[in-house]
């Protein structure tokens, strides 16, 4: 049940990105399935890319006190984008998009704590 609902938060999250910023959209057409789809494979490239490519980018990140990191999050963005139907205007729209969605993936995620929906995590 935990899965279910990370992977509706992430569609969810997704979604109000795509509403909110202009530089992230889907692509004309796009369906339920197709943010369902773009949120698993957020979900993914999150657990087994993002990782990799924080380490290689450690020096980096410890130079920018870990500023890097949004930057990271930006090529994980763009890598979503480039495999779905998540369209994002451009590198720059990457990296403010991640960001975008980092905030409004918090607020959804503490309004699920809060309603008691995350099956017990704690």
């Amino acid at each position: 049940m935990g899965f279910l609902i990370r992977l509706l938060v992430n569609a969810l999250a997704l979604y109000l990105v795509t509403r909110v910023y202009a530089g992230v959209s889907f692509a004309p057409g796009a369906d339920l399935l197709g943010i369902l789809l773009a949120a698993l494979v957020l979900g993914i490239v999150n657990a087994l890319i993002r990782p990799v490519l924080l380490l290689l980018s450690l020096p980096v990140n410890l130079l920018t006190l870990g500023l890097f990191t949004l930057v990271v999050n930006g090529v994980v963005l763009w890598l979503v984008a480039s495999v779905t139907a998540l369209n994002v205007a451009g590198f720059g729209a990457a990296i403010v998009g991640a960001l975008i969605l980092t905030v409004v993936s918090w607020v959804l995620d503490a309004a699920v704590n809060a309603l008691g929906l995350d099956g017990g995590r704690g």
